[in-house]
């Protein structure tokens, strides 16, 4: 994250770095001249430390997705969370005044698409009162394509400007990070993956077979009900600020399962770690790669992610 922080546009010496960031932190020692204060402090920390928060909460809630629904292929975008979550920012980009007055802003907007997207996924996916993983999977891509459909439609109403700002917010961005927004986000994704980490054991006989685990004592239902709820709400949050990206929550859990196995009490917290390293890094790549232009974050997490999960399939049977 320092090296993130140091390499952009104007290059800041790594020593330089830490010392304005840790005399923020602690009060203690120099934070430098006032421009390069500016540079570190009030654009690219915030903005890195955003993307380590995101990345953190794409990966976990697509790990935790997998399990519920028993499917590799799961994570927000395959069960509609992503498109609910666009679906809301974008009516508040093209309506502009209306969305205003009804209090809403674009990552409010955002969230509140995402929630509704996981209760209709939520409801549609129960058959006589119990969750069914292959419903859950159909009703989200369901879902999906209806939110899709609806987000089409509203960019065809769009003005240009609105669409350009459409178009950026749906690929994916962390360019407008501020520090009012880094708490909130901190919050959720820390505290959620602290308790889907709690959630682990009963994660690990999840795998075992809803059969298994109702022998062993658990209430699948009410699980499965439980974990989707907090998936909802972990990615609902983590878009809401950055837009829809997507393959981290594909792409990371997988990898860190293949390296260091299944068992969600390490799976979830090295998850987080790897997701935040990724999304980092992919940040940086963004604003390096076409300077002084800027690059949506989906598009690089798409060219990385699409090959390199079509490389894991080849190589690893145990994804059949």
């Amino acid at each position: 994250m320092i090296v993130a922080i140091s390499i952009g546009a104007v290059t800041v010496p790594l020593g330089d770095v830490w010392g304005i960031v840790w005399h923020h932190l602690t009060g203690r020692g120099t934070a430098g001249d006032l421009a390069t204060d500016q540079i570190v402090w009030n654009f690219r920390t915030p903005r890195v430390v955003l993307a380590a928060l995101v990345g953190a909460g794409l990966a976990v809630s697509g790990a935790v997705l997998q399990t519920v629904v028993s499917n590799p292929l799961a994570d927000p975008i395959v069960l509609g969370f992503s498109y609910g979550a666009t679906l809301g920012a974008v009516l508040v980009i093209t309506l502009g005044g209306g969305a205003a007055l009804a209090g809403l802003g674009v990552s409010a907007a955002a969230f509140l698409g995402a929630v509704v997207a996981g209760a209709l996924v939520f409801a549609l996916g129960r058959r006589r009162g119990r969750m069914a993983p292959t419903r859950l999977v159909l009703a989200g891509v369901a879902v999906g394509y209806v939110f899709l459909s609806a987000t089409s439609y509203v960019q065809l109403q769009a003005t240009p400007t609105e669409l350009r700002t459409v178009m950026f917010w749906m690929l994916g961005s962390v360019a407008g990070a501020q520090w009012d927004r880094i708490p909130a986000v901190a919050v959720v994704v820390l505290a959620g993956t602290a308790l889907l980490t709690l959630f682990g054991r009963r994660l690990n006989v999840l795998l075992a077979g809803d059969e298994s685990a109702t022998a062993l004592g658990v209430d699948v239902n009410r699980l499965r009900a439980t974990l989707l709820v907090l998936s909802a709400l972990l990615t609902g949050t983590v878009i809401a600020v950055a837009g829809s990206i997507g393959f981290v929550g594909l792409m990371i859990p997988h990898l860190v399962r293949l390296t260091l196995g299944a068992d969600h009490r390490r799976l979830l917290p090295l998850t987080a770690q790897l997701g935040a390293l990724y999304l980092v890094l992919v940040d940086l790549l963004s604003r390096t790669l076409d300077r002084p232009n800027e690059l949506p974050l989906g598009i690089l997490t798409a060219l990385l992610g699409a090959p390199f999960f079509l490389w894991l399939l080849r190589r690893d049977k145990g994804l059949d």
